[in-house]
């Protein structure tokens, strides 16, 4: 199991550690319905170095991402992030990603230049998929003029999250940070460090910023996130308080509502699968099933009982019969009443529909709601 650099700091913070993605992190500190309140009300300091990054840099950079994303990165400037993912040739979803366009100062004369970063579960298999990708192909007889370096090893995260995160990282940086817009980012100086980006793309819907850095430096800028917010009631936050603050705004997280099996379009991303950009790895599917309709499609719903629905729990129809399953469900910290997501059959995906979810044998009442669930009091 690995260590990331910071693992010596929750430990010291009495955190409560546990395996996830191979590695050794923290899940909670003082409670998850303390840490999740304190990021939705205050600031929250998340270690997410265990993700990982990869640099594409090259004259065929965005011809690579391109072809290899569902999104169209052919719309970023520099100093711009998008959502997107990296499909597989039948249509499922191999992970979700950021794609980051860096600055050209670094590159040569016509290169370009950007950063994926992908989920810790799946480096090993993106790096693998994203590299197969380089080798000619029927279209692309020559393969691409790009190359990829992984730096996951090299490079930690730091998510400073909640309404208070502005305030608390500003006196570390001359970056001004009032400026970042939703999904950009700034690359600079920040507790005496050079070279650190700093992102607004968030996971928690409380606003905030993700700070990478070089993993030689993360111990010392945690040090410094943390004397700076103490006045501001600072706290570190786990990665059980992350699953309820992103189930709380409707996020997907991979291995649990999204997979490989799982299509861009029936798990409500095809916001982010641009069917009018140039050919990309399954396309021809994703062009199918957007004529003939998917046959599942991923819902938000809310249960009317107190018990929580869990992965993998049966959704079914009024007559009981298997309509689904749930992927994601928890108690809602926020809106105090059980919350989930999973697939149901097309028919049974409008707001206001009326499912069950089965739990200990009982046939428990819920309501489809649109994500996310913040708005429904």
């Amino acid at each position: 199991m690995k260590n990331t650099p910071l693992t010596e700091k929750h430990i010291a913070l009495g955190a409560k550690m546990a395996p996830f993605a191979g590695y050794n992190m923290p899940i909670s500190y003082t409670g998850i319905q303390e840490e999740h309140h304190t990021v939705r009300n205050g600031v929250g300091v998340f270690d997410v170095s265990h993700m990982g990054e990869f640099i594409v840099k090259g004259k065929q950079a965005l011809e690579l991402i391109q072809h290899i994303t569902t999104n169209d990165a052919s719309k970023l400037g520099v100093g711009q992030a998008q959502y997107s993912s990296l499909p597989n040739d039948k249509g499922g979803i191999i992970d979700d990603l950021l794609v980051y366009r860096l600055p050209e100062d670094n590159c040569a004369e016509g290169e370009r230049a950007y950063m994926l970063v992908v989920n810790a579960s799946n480096i090993e298999k993106d790096w693998n998929w994203v590299n197969a990708h380089l080798e000619p192909t029927a279209e692309f007889a020559r393969g691409f003029d790009t190359r990829v370096i992984n730096i996951s090893d090299q490079t930690s995260l730091i998510a400073v999250q909640g309404p208070k995160a502005l305030q608390t990282l500003q006196p570390l940086t001359g970056i001004d940070l009032g400026r970042i817009k939703y999904y950009n980012f700034a690359k600079g100086k920040f507790a005496g460090f050079d070279n650190v980006i700093v992102s607004a793309t968030g996971y928690t819907g409380a606003g905030g910023f993700e700070i990478y850095v070089d993993s030689s430096h993360a111990a010392a800028i945690w040090d410094a996130i943390f004397e700076s917010g103490k006045p501001l009631g600072i706290a570190p936050i786990g990665l059980g308080a992350r699953d309820t603050l992103r189930l709380e705004m409707g996020f997907c997280l991979y291995g649990n509502d999204i997979d490989d099996t799982t299509s861009p379009l029936e798990a409500g991303l095809g916001w982010i699968t641009k069917l009018a950009k140039p050919s990309f790895i399954g396309k021809n599917i994703f062009e199918a099933q957007k004529a003939a309709g998917v046959s599942r499609k991923l819902v938000g719903f809310v249960l009317e009982d107190r018990r929580i629905p869990r992965h993998d729990y049966e959704i079914l129809d009024a007559q009981g019969q298997v309509i689904g399953k749930v992927t994601s469900g928890s108690q809602s910290p926020t809106l105090g009443k059980p919350i989930g997501m999973g697939y149901v059959k097309t028919e049974f995906a409008a707001p206001g529909t009326e499912i069950f979810i089965s739990i200990s044998g009982k046939s428990l009442a819920a309501t489809v709601v649109k994500t996310p669930f913040l708005v429904h009091t």
